[in-house]
């Protein structure tokens, strides 16, 4: 196993074989974050390539090929994946900038492809060719390949589109798929065997809904939609920018009733995540219409750096040494919550798990006096520790290391169990964890109740003994969970 917990051997069982008896056939570092094999199918099932994925740090990976004679490294970026066959061409998506040796160059968030034959003949000298480029605000949210087309999801400031994509006379062509705007699509699944593929379209007030589509006939039908768990006829949606504090504007969507008054009276909560090129779309709120929206609250969603709403560019402009600026992000939006008037730090509350946790605990112990409530889920909070505990030695690439004096001194500056102190008043949290969380340990949690009451703060802490990362592990807890944080949103921001 790897320092966080992974497996860094590759070896081939035969079936039938005792494990024991498996051959070893590749060997990463016991410093990698993991290591896992991979099989390269195209779409009549023949295999064209067996492999192994090194995984370096948390975003940074290289690809071995074996071949008779020895493993052959490829000649890829760390910051590039691997996506698969289609058409007879291989396909690779780039998180960095890249040049290969005498070719021409792509940039961050691109799809390349190769030609199966060439790139299986040698795969260091085969030469690639562009699928799709950002443009500005623009980023591959989704992909899948059926009988003969490549499907893609694209973001366009954080609104989805669907395209089928064709490779012909040399070169990639792509035709939109009209299924409905202003929402998140994304792609369910595709046939290996035909040219069909099913996505799921939502937004925050339409329940989810089932696409159907067949490229041969052009035929597109909505198969099915879940049923309203809310009453959304009160509400509309928009989608407003901050500045944060180096002027770059950050997007967010406000759920908020139609008849607002804007006297910052409306009872808030303010949503966010901003870490691991992990993007937040629009999606039905379900439990949160029912237990928050329908009572005239409003609900807020921001898209901060760190994530991936934009590309690779916005989830590097908030990593390491400048995780910084994704807490700075997240304020900015809160701050123009209030300078509109929508709410007031009297009516604002905040809320998010695991990164999240970990971006709620920075914007209380930077700013307090913005929030009356704070719903901690599965955080990380002791930062200075976290690559003890649990995977945390998987995420040194989004957080760096505090064993090295550098990168201690940047997580030292947010830090929120470090900085939790006398003097300071705090929104009194909700802290939820889970006993048998084997991603984030629940100390991280813990911690930051023991550190509160050790300074005489107010807060409320919940511990479920199952459930893992979620914090519950069947729906009788999920809506016990979903009880206990909107009954106390409800009581911190609603009350008279």
């Amino acid at each position: 196993m790897t320092q966080a917990g992974y497996p860094f051997v590759v070896k081939e069982l035969k079936r039938a074989q005792a494990l024991s008896e498996a051959r070893e056939i590749f060997r990463g570092e016991p410093t990698d974050v993991s290591m896992s094999p991979f099989v390269l199918r195209d779409s009549e099932g023949n295999i064209h390539e067996t492999g192994a994925i090194r995984a370096i740090s948390s975003f940074e990976s290289e690809y071995v090929v074996f071949r008779p004679n020895r493993p052959v490294k490829l000649n890829l970026p760390k910051k590039a994946a691997m996506i698969g066959l289609v058409g007879g061409h291989l396909l690779v998506r780039l998180d960095e900038d890249w040049r290969p040796p005498g070719d021409i160059s792509f940039a961050a968030g691109s799809l390349i492809s190769y030609d199966l034959a060439e790139w299986k003949q040698d795969p260091m000298r085969a030469k690639a060719s562009l699928v799709f480029q950002p443009g500005p605000r623009q980023a591959l949210s989704g992909l899948g390949a059926t009988k003969n087309l490549l499907i893609l999801t694209i973001l366009e400031n954080v609104q989805s589109r669907a395209f089928a994509y064709k490779y012909d006379h040399g070169a990639w062509s792509a035709a939109p798929i009209p299924l409905p705007e202003h929402a998140n699509v994304s792609l369910l699944a595709t046939s290996d065997e035909t040219d069909r593929a099913m996505f799921a379209v939502s937004s925050y007030l339409r329940p989810t809904s089932v696409w159907y589509f067949d490229v041969e006939s052009k035929s597109l039908e909505e198969l099915k939609t879940t049923p309203a768990a809310f009453d959304a006829s009160n509400h509309i949606v928009e989608q407003l920018e901050a500045t944060s504090r180096d002027g770059t504007s950050i997007p967010y969507f406000l759920v908020r009733p139609k008849n607002a008054r804007f006297d910052g009276t409306i009872p808030t909560l303010l949503y966010g995540y901003g870490g691991f090129q992990a993007s937040l779309l629009p999606s039905y709120l379900g439990p949160v219409g029912r237990l928050w929206l329908e009572q005239g609250n409003a609900y807020v969603v921001a898209n901060l750096r760190g994530g991936g709403e934009f590309g690779p560019q916005w989830h590097q402009a908030a990593q390491t040494a400048t995780k910084q600026t994704t807490w700075d992000d997240f304020i900015a939006v809160a701050e123009d919550l209030i300078r509109r008037k929508i709410t007031s730090p009297s009516r604002l509350g905040i809320i998010g798990g695991s990164q999240g946790g970990l971006l709620v605990g920075a914007a209380i112990t930077q700013r307090p006096e913005l929030f009356n409530a704070a719903i901690i889920k599965v955080p990380l909070f002791d930062m200075l520790r976290y690559t003890k505990l649990g995977a945390g030695a998987s995420w040194i690439g989004e957080y760096g290391d505090p064993a090295i004096a550098e990168q201690r001194a940047w997580i030292e500056g947010y830090s929120p169990y470090q900085k939790l102190m006398a003097g300071k008043t705090y929104p009194a949290p909700l802290i939820l964890t889970s006993t048998k969380d084997d991603r984030v340990h629940p100390a991280h949690g813990r911690k930051a109740a023991a550190k509160l009451a050790a300074l005489g703060q107010p807060y409320f802490y919940y511990e479920n003994i199952d459930g893992g990362h979620s914090a519950a592990a069947n729906l009788r807890e999920y809506a016990r969970q979903l009880a206990l944080e909107y009954t106390y949103a409800s009581r911190r921001l609603c009350s008279e």
